[in-house]
């Protein structure tokens, strides 16, 4: 990549935090638009059951393959961007997304609704990583915190509202409000990006990686899926051929990238300890997360009969205690960098963990709202400082390419978490079931598994507390630097080098 082609992707000198506030919305309006979509159809599964008339394991597919088809797309990210510019792939994957969206609510069977759904994840699969490059690069590198952390409001609000909204417009309307809802949303995204999104980015197209092209989709769909399928059974067909055909993948995939001059994913990232760090307590906060955002409603509707809405409204202290918060991390980050606010930060969801531990059929929502409360702010404080750190531990030219590296590997620890958890608690329960013996209750076994689940994920997190002390702070470096850097060999992205 030559001198020249990087100083024209800089950002432009009048691009304050001020006038980044309108692409930030342009790019907010897509992710939370994207990630709602990840949780709303969870709550609507009995009613498309009912709906299209067919079994739970057909129906299931509705979300299988919306996943599958996000973590294909996601590693082309990069590429594409290179080559036709992020602003113009931004608003296509935008518009793929709201077109899929209304194609669902018109669907007639469940096989449909299926393909519908992969086309919603093929649009979706792209926004985050492009939307997140687009705004670190357009950033003030003094201000990236602030800036950052208003990306980080969707990342933690959708999950939490997309139950509270899917129950609301079920019970109001019908399911295809889940998705045409989108409609207008996806409207506005287009509307004031194509007004406001600058045009910055046009790097010298790569050479295409074929070989990366062609595995990693196979890799991070395949991983996906066996993960998800080995939440009901390990040994199953599906999740072993999904494990095994994506682990072979990804291996290959690894191997092509190493030796590649431009990869599709700049897997060299890795060399760097800063980077390499950061991305690990990223998978353990997420870890952290998917044990509150996906567990405590299943307790709450399963155990304690909440309706979904109920549920929502239940764990949204989670949602408005990470708003709240995250503004608050993002300007602290600016001055102090991500090791303090990680340490502190995951203290509060460790602890927000082993409080949610002890919970039990008699627990009651007040009980249940403060850890909640504790957990978002904690995920507040650390989630985007921790994702903001990363990039900038990488060389800024090489954002575009680590953005959708962050994400696939994410896309695949978050499916890891989903299974993994899922199965503990099958086993656990089955555990304390036999060891209640004749005294058996199902309701408190599976209760007890609940908290058993809770403790495995705080002492995750305490992990994560330890690690956190060996962050460092990237050195900030301005786009003149990075242009020079740009003919010397960079050590720390090297592997074994």
């Amino acid at each position: 990549m030559s001198t020249q082609n990087t100083a024209s992707e800089a950002p432009q000198p009048e691009f304050s935090v001020k006038a980044l506030i309108l692409p930030l919305m342009a790019v907010i309006i897509g992710m939370i638009m994207v990630i709602l979509d990840s949780t709303v159809v969870n709550v609507a599964i009995p009613n498309l059951q009912a709906y299209f008339d067919t079994s739970l394991k057909t129906i299931q597919w509705t979300i299988t393959g919306y996943t599958l088809s996000l973590a294909a797309v996601i590693p082309l990210a990069g590429w594409l961007t290179d080559k036709f510019g992020a602003k113009q792939v931004f608003l296509t994957t935008i518009a793929l997304f709201t077109v899929g969206s209304v194609l669902c609510s018109l669907a007639q069977t469940s096989e449909q609704l299926v393909l519908f759904r992969v086309i919603q994840g093929l649009g979706g699969g792209m926004v985050s990583p492009i939307g997140m490059a687009m705004i670190f690069k357009l950033s003030p590198p003094d201000k990236r915190g602030s800036v950052m952390a208003m990306l980080g409001v969707p990342m933690l609000l959708a999950p939490a509202t997309g139950p509270i909204l899917s129950g609301w417009l079920i019970g109001i309307a019908s399911w295809h409000w889940i998705f045409l809802i989108n409609l207008p949303i996806g409207i506005a995204a287009l509307l004031v990006g194509l007004k406001y999104l600058p045009t910055i980015e046009r790097h010298k197209t790569p050479a295409l990686d074929v070989w990366g092209m062609i595995l990693a989709p196979i890799a991070f769909s395949m991983l996906a899926f066996g993960m998800s399928e080995g939440g009901s059974d390990w040994t199953s067909t599906r999740t072993l051929t999904g494990l095994i055909v994506g682990g072979v993948a990804l291996a290959l995939f690894i191997f092509v990238e190493l030796r590649q001059k431009q990869p599709l994913l700049e897997l060299r990232a890795f060399g760097s300890t800063d980077f390499t760090r950061g991305v690990i307590l990223t998978w353990i906060s997420q870890v952290a997360l998917m044990g509150s955002i996906l567990m405590v409603p299943l307790f709450l509707q399963n155990l304690l009969g909440y309706t979904p809405l109920e549920s929502g409204l239940t764990t949204l202290p989670m949602a408005l205690a990470s708003v709240v918060f995250m503004p608050i991390g993002g300007k602290l980050f600016d001055k102090v960098g991500a090791r303090p606010l990680a340490f502190v930060g995951l203290i509060i969801i460790t602890t927000a963990l082993f409080l949610l531990s002890k919970i039990d059929l008699d627990s009651t929502r007040t009980t249940l709202m403060l850890p909640l409360a504790m957990m978002g702010s904690g995920m507040g404080l650390s989630m985007m400082a921790l994702n903001t750190h990363v990039l900038n531990s990488a060389p800024r030219k090489l954002v575009s390419r680590i953005t959708p590296l962050t994400t696939a590997t994410q896309q695949v620890v978050m499916s890891f978490a989903i299974a993994g958890l899922t199965g503990f608690l099958t086993s656990r329960t089955t555990h304390h079931m036999v060891e209640a013996g004749a005294n058996a209750n199902l309701a408190q076994s599976s209760a007890s598994a609940f908290g058993d689940i809770f403790f495995l994920t705080s002492c995750i997190a305490a992990f994560g507390i330890l690690m956190s002390l060996t962050l460092r702070k990237p050195r900030l470096k301005d786009d003149q630097e990075e242009d020079n850097d740009e003919e010397k060999p960079d050590a720390t992205m090297m592997m074994g080098h």
